[in-house]
């Protein structure tokens, strides 16, 4: 399963709601139009169980691309444009059972990322969110799912919080924004990123757009990066890759060695990873590569206060 891919964006046009926009379909006023024990969600969104019975959300377009998001991590676990090709990955050790984080497609980062204080990547995607709202655009399905504060959350990360995450499909790309406002009455820190795997054929891939980046390099001591400047046009996979760009631009390219170009672009998220575990995953690390947008320094945010930042994946 790979990624998605997007044509070059000097500004991203992620579907927004606003005054002018569709039909909205918030569950709050839907359940009245329901049979007993179902919600109604705009067209081309459907909630069903998925595997180990985890609830997923189906994004379907009329265009004929599809999407996969389950509920427990907001994880999007499958993109699938057109032509019936899924952009996303999901590794065949990855678990279903709401115990551990869904190991593959787009997974969160958040409130941090990589290891420190808490467990590693933070807590987001070990939680089950909520959907708040479902919309269409032109025959094109958005969700937006949301999470809050809850006593797993602080036990670890003692703040209120609430955020949201919209998924929007369309016919050959599939945009993300994540939203985090503090409604704690005191100030809050965090970073975050979104972990995404993308289905690749490791040997041909090339990512361009990180010449002249600042690298944290992981390799080989994952607790001691060594800082230095990107100075190739096209970074390769020939072996372990764990590293860290600050200053990305708003759009990579990705040849994912499988014939595909996919264009990821972003709002706010200043950074990229790239990383492929070699040999440290023997049984898959040939079929996927990671390139992911991220904020590394971290974000304060004040009571009140909102970040918000936006991912376009897109086949091109």
């Amino acid at each position: 399963m790979a990624a998605s891919c997007a044509s070059t964006l000097p500004s991203l046009s992620f579907v927004s709601s606003s005054s002018s926009s569709p039909r909205r379909f918030r569950r709050s006023g839907v359940v009245a139009m329901a049979s007993v024990g179902q919600k109604v969600y705009a067209p081309g969104v459907s909630v069903s169980e998925g595997n180990g019975g985890l609830q997923k959300i189906d994004l379907k377009s009329p265009h004929g691309s599809e999407a996969e998001i389950y509920l427990f991590g907001a994880c999007v676990t499958s993109f699938k444009v057109p032509n019936g090709k899924d952009l996303l990955f999901v590794r065949p050790d990855a678990v279903f059972n709401g115990q551990k984080p869904i190991s593959g497609g787009i997974p969160h980062c958040f409130p941090q990322f990589g290891p420190g204080p808490m467990q590693q990547h933070g807590f987001a995607r070990n939680v089950n969110w909520s959907i708040t709202d479902s919309e269409v655009t032109e025959g094109d399905p958005a969700v937006t799912l949301e999470l809050k504060d809850g006593s797993y959350s602080r036990s670890m990360w003692d703040f209120s919080f609430h955020a949201l995450y919209k998924v929007s499909l369309h016919s050959t790309s599939l945009s993300t924004t994540l939203e985090i406002i503090n409604t704690d009455d005191k100030p809050f820190s965090f970073n975050s990123a979104l972990h995404t795997y993308f289905c690749a054929s490791i040997t041909g891939v090339s990512v361009k757009g990180l010449k002249g980046c600042k690298t944290l390099n992981k390799d080989p001591d994952p607790k001691n990066p060594l800082e230095g400047k990107e100075d190739r046009e096209e970074v390769t996979f020939p072996g372990f890759v764990d590293c860290i760009y600050l200053g990305a631009p708003s759009e990579l390219i990705l040849d994912n060695g499988l014939g595909d170009k996919i264009a990821i672009a972003n709002s706010n998220w200043p950074d990229a990873v790239l990383w492929n575990p070699h040999l440290q995953m023997e049984a898959c690390y040939k079929d996927f590569v990671c390139v992911e947008n991220a904020k590394i320094e971290m974000v304060q945010l004040e009571p009140k206060q909102s970040w918000v930042a936006e991912q376009k994946i897109e086949l091109v």
